[in-house]
């Protein structure tokens, strides 16, 4: 039987908020269109290739709802093994969690660029208001031995605000500053995680 996750962290998604797939289906429409405006100030784009997605405890709980539809899950030791998984992904206290997308237009670039952008995720930063450039730490399972996965699952540990988001990599080094909603969302996903 699979263990109950710990909900020591504040900012995890607890077992007692996920409803049935079958309820969820009832109130998808509204649950989605309030998430989709939570996730907007937490998409950020940085050049033509990189798109980080910011993901606090709403985020998360909307994704375990909807992989419970899309798998009809109803199990309780498949729920928590969802729970895990997920608020495992959200870090720990003072970490902010995010998904890197590397995108890539054309089919026939991914592969030879995946392979020469290898350490990639070594070099994806962000910089705290006192001017401290935060590394991401990354899931070594999402890099290969020749090539990166297009995903990266990255946690930045950090307690200060955030202002900006950069890479150190290459062609693909830059920085962008974060607007203000940008800020603010981020320094409230972690200010949850301190809770």
């Amino acid at each position: 039987m699979t263990e109950k996750p710990s909900e020591n962290q504040s900012h995890h998604v607890k077992r007692s908020e996920i409803i049935d797939y079958q309820t969820y289906e009832d109130h998808r429409a509204e649950i989605r269109s309030k998430v989709f405006e939570i996730k907007k100030p937490r998409r950020i784009h940085l050049g033509e290739n990189l798109t980080f997605l910011f993901e606090n405890h709403e985020t998360i709980r909307y994704q375990i709802l909807e992989i419970m539809r899309a798998e009809k899950i109803a199990r309780e030791s498949a729920i928590l093994e969802e729970l895990s998984t997920y608020n495992n992904f959200l870090g720990k206290s003072g970490e902010l969690a995010c998904v890197l997308l590397i995108e890539i237009e054309a089919e026939s670039d991914r592969k030879p660029l995946l392979e020469s952008w290898m350490g990639l995720e070594k070099c994806i930063y962000l910089l705290d208001q006192k001017g401290n450039k935060i590394f991401a730490q990354h899931d070594s399972t999402q890099v290969g031995d020749r090539r990166l996965s297009a995903v990266q699952y990255l946690n930045f540990a950090t307690e200060e605000p955030a202002i900006a988001l950069g890479c150190t990599f290459g062609d693909l080094a830059g920085e962008v500053e974060l607007s203000k909603e940008q800020r603010n969302a981020l320094e409230s996903d972690l200010a949850a995680t301190l809770a």
